[in-house]
Order: structure tokens, then sequence, then C-alpha cells
């Protein structure tokens, strides 16, 4: 199995396309779609944000039906949330009339959207511009789709993967956008992955689960979920495989592919957070359970003294140390070890002093940096994603709606 980062995805049976339809004032691209030849068994996972925009609940009330899915249409720069009962009304109007040019059901589609929250979306330009999305599918469509979920990403994110299952060679792949309100309750952001194996809707359900759970639902950017954040995933069985059960023999390869292809899209997310500068892993090891050490990761990676340390490169201990003593997983503090890029920091409840400081000043030079967390406690390792606090943060957020 070769992970394809960055590069456009090519998964049999699919096309996509990108256009700008005039969302954005600055005429980006802002209105994607994903298009199935044949009808594809589809999941999502979402948000958890008790306020989730009229995408999140069309979604799940059509994915609870259980029937083939054909497209996904996405629109950028303006989240048809918290806007009354006018924005169920858009959203509806949505995917009308992209299934109206697709000639299938709306049922068939499934919607997102990305944005300014509370500002009504202007949906007769998605319904003027679905003829030109249309006429824009293509096999090579991935970076224009990518494109046009964008806020404010800097890069376009794209990962894609191969490998043979009883004699068939399956592909999948991917796009995803988030930059900023990222923190891992469901997955602050939008995820899009598409794949040619055949298998059974609940299989395919809880396959996503296991990879988001893995991958998006193990980052952090500034800890903020938003309210239309979702995975979805369409497979289509063009593959030509006997269909997939969750007992089925391949299923822990397809997991495990398509746990990779979500990894490689969570950190691209977290490469490119608002004003980042370094990517940071906090891998805690020794819990008791995972979600002890889930904990820890958490409150360490979720930390803004923590993360406005790793944009100063200073490696201040101390703030990790808090970050896992308020994060209610239970540790002895005389027990643990900490260490920064391989050099340790802390061990029996005391700095090590064999580190120098002109060894750690070093380190914390690296754009990535991988803090360890021992908690002395079991045989339980988890590893979250998270990036640095910087001034940049602050002015995108600060300008975000000005």
């Amino acid at each position: 199995m070769k992970l394809i980062k960055g590069k456009l995805p090519s998964v049999p049976g699919f096309k996509t396309a990108g256009i700008a339809c005039g969302i954005k004032a600055n005429k980006n691209l802002d209105l994607a779609l994903i298009v199935s030849d044949v009808p594809a068994s589809g999941a999502g996972v979402f948000t958890t944000n008790r306020v989730a925009a009229p995408c999140v609940t069309h979604c799940q009330r059509a994915l609870a039906r259980r029937r083939p899915f054909r497209a996904i249409v996405v629109n950028s720069g303006n989240a048809n949330a918290c806007t009354g009962d006018q924005g169920a009304k858009d959203c509806r109007a949505m995917a009308r009339a992209v299934a109206s040019e697709l000639n299938i059901s709306p049922k068939e589609t499934l919607v997102a959207s990305t944005g300014i929250i509370g500002v009504p979306l202007p949906v007769e330009k998605i319904e003027q511009g679905a003829p030109q999305l249309k006429n824009a599918l293509s096999e090579k469509g991935w970076k224009n789709a990518a494109k046009a979920i964008m806020t404010t990403d800097l890069q376009p994110k794209m990962a894609s993967t191969q490998f043979n299952l009883f004699k068939r060679t399956i592909s999948i792949g991917g796009i995803s956008k988030g930059s900023g309100m990222i923190h891992p309750n469901m997955a602050t952001m939008l995820g899009f992955v598409v794949t040619d194996i055949a298998i059974r809707p609940i299989a395919l359900k809880t396959a996503l689960t296991e990879a988001v759970n893995k991958t998006f639902n193990r980052i952090t950017v500034d800890g903020d979920t938003s309210t239309n954040d979702c995975v979805l995933v369409m497979a289509n069985g063009l593959a030509g495989n006997k269909e997939l059960t969750a007992s089925s023999a391949g299923y822990p390869a397809f997991v495990e592919a398509l746990t990779e292809v979500c990894k490689s899209l969570a950190l691209q997310i977290v490469q490119d957070g608002e004003g980042a500068t370094k990517l940071a892993t906090i891998r805690v090891s020794g819990g008791k359970s995972e979600k002890a050490a889930h904990q820890v990761a958490n409150a360490i990676a979720k930390s803004p003294l923590v993360k406005t340390a790793l944009f100063g490169e200073d490696p201040n201990w101390g703030r990790i140390l808090a970050a896992a003593g308020y994060s209610g997983a239970p540790f002895d503090p005389d027990e643990i070890e900490i260490s920064l890029n391989g050099a340790p920091l802390f061990r029996n409840g005391a700095p090590v002093k064999t580190t120098s400081q002109a060894q750690l000043a070093k380190k914390m030079k690296s754009k990535e940096i991988l803090i360890e967390f021992n908690m002395a406690r079991g045989s339980h390792t988890v590893d979250v994603y998270t990036c640095d606090f910087s001034y940049d943060y602050v002015r995108i957020n600060a300008e975000y709606t000005t």
C-alpha cells in the first residue's frame, strides 16, 4: 500500500469539479461536486456540536435511509448555519439544483457547506452555477474541487492510495478542508473520501468511524468545534470485489487503507492550521486505558500556553506537565517522563539536568516537534496532532468577518 499525499486521487467511476459561482467576493472557487457514475454506498460522521447546520441534518437523515448515493455538493464561503428555516430550505434547494442537472434524485445527493455562520446562503448563485458545475466534471477535477471547499486554508488537501484485495486493485482517494475551528469533537473540518470497493453501508459506516477516531478525531488547532463538520464517504463497488462486511477477511485491510488516507488528510489540516509554523505530535504512552492517554494528549495538544511556547521555540516542560495535570486522567507526577524530539526533559519528579539548554534550543527549531509523555500506568499509547499558535492566528481570526 502506497499513500500518495497531495496528488490527484484517481478512483474509477468518480468525477469531480470545482467552480466559482460568486459566493466568495474574491471570485475564488467556491462550489465543488463529487459524482459517482453508478449508485454508491454512503456513510458519514458528523459534528457533535449541538448547533448544527442544515446540511448536517440533511446528510444524517439521507444516510439513515441506507439507500445508494450518487453525488456530494459542497459550497464554501457561507456555512448556511444559524439562519432559521430559510437555511433548511436553501440546503434542499442546493441538492435539487445539482440533482436536476445530473438527472438524479435529490435524495441521492449529499450536501455540505462551510464558511461564515449566520449569513443567508445566496442559493440562487448555486442554482445558476449548477449547469457550469456539471459541465466541469472530470476524472482530473480533484484539485479544483479541493480548492473550491477551502476557506482560510492556504493549501488544497488531497490524498489517495491503492491496495490489492482478492486479486482486485482497490482505490481510495479524498480531499479535506480545515484550518481554523479545528478540534476533535468528531472532526472540525470537512472531508470527502471515495473508493471503488464493494462494501455494505453498515460496514462502510463502521470502517469510517474507526478511521476517523484515529485521525480526524486526533487533531486540534484551536480547540473550537464548528457547526458544519462532517466526513462523508462513497463506495461505488466498481472494483468488482465480493461485497465486504465487517466480518469479511478483507475488511481490516480496507480499514487500514482508509485510515491512512484519513490520517494524511488530517495531518495536512494541522500543517495548514491558521498561522501555523510547526506541526507537533503529542505522544502519550503508558496509559492505563486509551481514554486516559487520550485525555492527557488532548489537554497538552489543546493548551494555548503549550502552543505559544512551541511558536516561541521555548522548551517549557512546566506547561506540558500542567496541562496533563488538569486533564482529569490519573497519574503520579513522580513516575512520569517527558521528552522533546528525543531529548529527556523531566524524570523522577524533577528536570533532567543532563539535557543542555543549547541542545533543547536546537531541537525546538525543527518544523516538526514530538512531545512524548509517559504516564507509567499501563500499555496504551495515543498520538494527537496539533500546531503552534502564532501572531497570524490572532490576525486571521480578528479579521475574519471584517
